[in-house]
């Protein structure tokens, strides 16, 4: 986008009280942003039915000034603007009629390297719900899923934290500019999620992290992704709202189930009985109701190559069942020194690389 298209989008997004739907509705009626504020105020008042200090607000001098300030920011810091019908927008966000005009990124993103799904829950996050989170990203890390979430405390970090163990594309989307790091702690993060993912928000450099801002967020969180995926919540909280706005947008919402007398899994417990997400107990059944192509169908018709690159783990696995023949996944796991849920991960990336096949009764082989 020209500098100067870029500042008058700053513009009119700074515009107090004329919000994302009616931002969009100027900029198709007018064409462009800078032609917006060419447009006289009487035929807005008369076009668009905004009252007139809807008017007054658009047309407020300090929204260029302001915008002018943001600019500098933007070309000094190389901030990467995504604007609503640019390619680089996240694609399911431009289908959201509330979706924000201009939204601001940091990091290494790539919107197109894998299906997106965000994770959400309660900041009070049990050993249940990290356990959770933990496996489920493990398990479906073959998928190559982008993982978004909302870089707060809880179910968010744990989900940020999980996808970069599993070398998985992270982004955190923010309720606050790029000047502000909340909470204050995860700033430790921010480096490594940098590398592999980074972070989006639609507030300026030095917005604050406002109680207002973290419903906004909301709605990017819900609509950039395929689905969203509640780990656990109280009987109110944020990660419902989420759920909600997701369900408004006609995506797919998955709740993880626990106890009744779980406070933590309430929430849950309410949106599957309410029929307002699907149960979700592993990684299977996100992928069979997304209707995920597994990547060992993609692969079949490729015979296995003469050198395939293993990583380490993979090759003490492969060399201990071409040692041992066939063995059960709980006797590899023992006898490789490895945790089941990473053990059950690397015979899957081996199936697919063609190294080894599954059998009947939790056995593999070495091919």
């Amino acid at each position: 986008m020209l500098e100067e298209d870029l500042l008058y989008v700053l513009a009119l997004q700074r515009a107090k009280g004329i919000g994302d739907i009616n931002a969009k509705k100027l900029l198709a009626h007018c064409g462009s942003a800078k032609e917006v504020f060419k447009e006289k105020r009487r035929n807005i008042e008369k076009i668009f039915g905004f009252g007139k200090l809807s008017v007054q607000y658009l047309f407020d001098s300090n929204n260029l000034k302001e915008a002018e300030v943001a600019l500098k920011y933007i070309q000094e810091n190389a901030i990467e603007t995504l604007y609503f019908t640019d390619n680089n927008y996240p694609e399911r966000l431009k289908h959201c009629i509330d979706g924000p005009i201009l939204l601001f990124k940091e990091g290494n993103i790539d919107l197109n390297a894998g299906p997106i799904i965000s994770i959400v829950g309660t900041r009070q996050i049990t050993s249940y719900g990290r356990d959770f989170c933990e496996k489920l990203i493990s398990d479906l890390t073959a998928y190559n899923p982008i993982i978004v979430s909302g870089f707060a405390y809880g179910v968010d970090i744990c989900a940020h934290k999980a996808a970069l163990k599993n070398n998985l594309q992270t982004i955190g989307v923010l309720a606050h500019g790029f000047e502000e790091v909340y909470p204050k702690i995860h700033k430790k993060y921010i480096s490594e999620m940098h590398k592999n993912g980074g972070f989006l928000t639609e507030f300026w450099q030095n917005d604050q992290p406002l109680r207002e801002n973290f419903l906004k967020r909301n709605r990017i969180v819900a609509g950039m992704s395929e689905a969203t995926i509640i780990i656990e919540s109280a009987e109110k909280g944020g990660s419902l709202v989420t759920a909600d706005i997701a369900n408004s947008y006609s995506r797919d919402v998955f709740a993880v189930p626990g106890r009744s007398t779980d406070i933590y899994s309430k929430g849950c417990n309410d949106l599957i009985k309410n029929n307002k997400a699907a149960i979700l107990t592993s990684a299977k059944d996100l992928i069979d109701m997304l209707n995920w192509e597994s990547p060992l169908n993609v692969k079949k018709s490729i015979q296995k190559q003469l050198f395939v690159e293993l990583t380490e783990n993979e090759q003490l696995i492969y060399n201990f069942l071409t040692h041992n023949g066939k063995e059960l996944i709980d006797l590899i796991s023992l006898n490789c020194k490895l945790p089941i849920h990473q053990t059950t991960s690397l015979l899957f990336n081996l199936e697919m690389k063609g190294m080894i096949k599954p059998l009947p009764g939790k056995l593999y082989e070495a091919i």
